[in-house]
């Protein structure tokens, strides 16, 4: 439990019961400066969980990459993914502070960057994109990258201020190249039609959400755009139809939090679900809750997330 209180600020720690009768091993070196933060955390199995709740209650916007030592990201969950895509984590794994995910992880050790929201999407332009993403450790540029934090981590608490931002920086610099690599936007050209379209999507989809009749057909319609292309760009995320779906649930999640006195069923209506049963089963298979335990969870958060 001391455990989850010291990185409860980010992530809630589940423990089993095993871990609560008989103990838990841990230690982490946390180093915060300029705007990114740097850990080398080692745990025994550990479930972390940033659940929508929390996304909804508080504000971490920044995006961590986890650079694995000694073991791997074990399951991930709560995330949209390509259904070909495995369920064990090996190798560098990206996380998006904005969206949801489990992770069931075992003993493991792990170096995490915290890097800055802007940092990043001014290098990758649909940085949310890379959200559950893993670089392979067979690539050559995630065996540099490893290298390279493992080498700042053995180095940062020597390191002054500056020395510590030069180092961070670098570090991140390589993390956002290779995650860009490894999303095929290596032309500069393609990447930034690429990268230009998908916001571009992205903006319409945001400002439609209470539609009704917001489908991918009329996406690809409105914006007359090839249907092929953009299946193929929205293939990480379960398809476009699939990230539609889980906007309206994030649109759902973050009402349901600001308008504590309005049902349920008038936010299912307004973001386009038909009934009542299908936004509950919806909102459970993507969060892992339901739509009024989730309410009451934020609700717990606030209080425990105020300010003394």
């Amino acid at each position: 439990m001391a455990w989850r209180k010291r990185v409860g600020h980010v992530v809630d720690v589940l423990p089993s019961k095993q871990q609560l009768a008989e103990g838990f091993s841990g230690n982490i070196d946390f180093y915060a400066v300029n705007g990114m933060a740097f850990s080398d955390c080692r745990t025994d199995a550990i479930v972390l969980d940033r659940s929508v709740a929390r996304v909804s209650t508080d504000s971490r916007r920044d995006y961590v990459f986890h650079l694995f030592l000694e073991g791997d990201a074990g399951n991930v969950a709560g995330i949209r993914k390509k259904r070909s895509a495995v369920d064990s984590a090996k190798g560098i794994i990206a996380f998006d502070m904005s969206q949801p995910f489990h992770v069931d992880r075992p003993a493991c050790r792990v170096l995490s960057l915290f890097v800055p929201r802007t940092f990043v999407d001014a290098g990758l332009p649909d940085g949310a994109s890379i959200h559950g993403r893993v670089l392979p450790l067979g690539s050559p540029l995630a065996g540099l990258i490893l290298d390279h934090v493992a080498t700042v981590g053995s180095e940062i608490s020597r390191l002054d201020a500056d020395g510590a931002t030069v180092a961070l920086r670098a570090s991140a610099e390589l993390l956002v190249a290779g995650f860009r690599k490894a999303s095929r936007l290596t032309g500069a050209d393609r990447a930034a039609i690429q990268a230009a379209v998908m916001r571009r999507v992205r903006r319409f989809v945001e400002a439609n959400l209470h539609e009704s009749n917001l489908t991918p057909t009329h996406v690809i319609n409105a914006l007359h755009l090839k249907r092929a292309t953009i299946y193929r760009w929205f293939e990480h995320e379960g398809g476009l139809g699939a990230y539609i779906r889980h906007c309206r649930l994030r649109a759902a999640a973050d009402e349901l939090v600001r308008f504590p006195h309005l049902p349920v069923i008038e936010i299912a209506y307004g973001l386009g679900f038909k009934s009542a049963s299908d936004f509950t089963r919806a909102f459970r298979r993507a969060f892992s809750m339901n739509p009024q335990d989730m309410r009451a969870r934020a609700i717990d958060l606030q209080q425990i997330l105020a300010p003394s």
